[in-house]
């Protein structure tokens, strides 16, 4: 029997993964998590055979918590479901040890799959994210800028292109808004932008907001 910790800040969504993972009499749901915290907290203390994560958790999400999961536990395959479009995140997970990501409109089926193909030691990358790692591969050097972001950085970068102001983001990540500000100025100057409005430009023309 597979084991598969879910990590998602809504029980309903939990309770309904696991109805559909449990529904086809191969897999176990043995652990769930609401936050980044209790994942560690679990995975140091329990044997799983992989973790189903969601990005948007409260303080730190799953941009954040994936790599420290790894650290803790680098064999653990991981499989983002996430309401956030492809392009947006799949990439940055991957490359930080996911081995696969899923939209959470994606059909039940869909789901079961990518946790079967994951379990075999495969990846789970759907047509659209092979083709963005191709291009940034195929780019080299002339990849986009934001991609030398770190996790908590680009996450500012986002709430911040969609007009949050730093209050707001700093109330969202659970941080203080002189560390926003600081997180605001050092991603200001990697991506060569001068204030908020060039800010929101970017994003919307890279397709980076919800």
């Amino acid at each position: 029997m597979l084991r598969v910790l879910i990590v998602d800040d809504h029980a309903v969504v939990r309770a309904g993964l696991r109805q559909i993972l449990e529904d086809t009499g191969e897999i176990a749901v043995t652990g769930e998590a609401a936050n980044g915290a209790a994942l560690i907290e679990m995975v140091r203390r329990e044997e799983f055979d992989l973790v189903i994560l969601d990005l948007s958790m409260p303080g730190r999400g799953g941009v954040e918590i994936l790599p420290r999961l790894k650290s803790e536990k680098p064999h653990l395959p991981v499989l983002i479901l996430s309401t956030y479009p492809e392009e947006q995140y799949a990439v940055r997970l991957i490359k930080a040890g996911a081995s696969g990501y899923l939209s959470k409109e994606s059909a039940p089926e869909m789901l079961v799959q990518a946790v079967r193909q994951i379990a075999r030691g495969g990846r789970f990358i759907s047509p659209t994210v092979a083709e963005l790692l191709a291009g940034q591969l195929a780019g080299g050097s002339g990849a986009a800028a934001h991609e030398q972001l770190s996790n908590r950085e680009y996450e500012v970068m986002r709430l911040l292109g969609a007009g949050k102001t730093v209050t707001e983001v700093a109330e969202k990540l659970s941080l203080s808004v002189k560390t926003v500000s600081t997180y605001r100025a050092r991603l200001l100057e990697k991506l060569g932008l001068q204030n908020n409005a060039d800010l929101i430009r970017y994003v919307i023309e890279n397709h980076l907001a919800d």
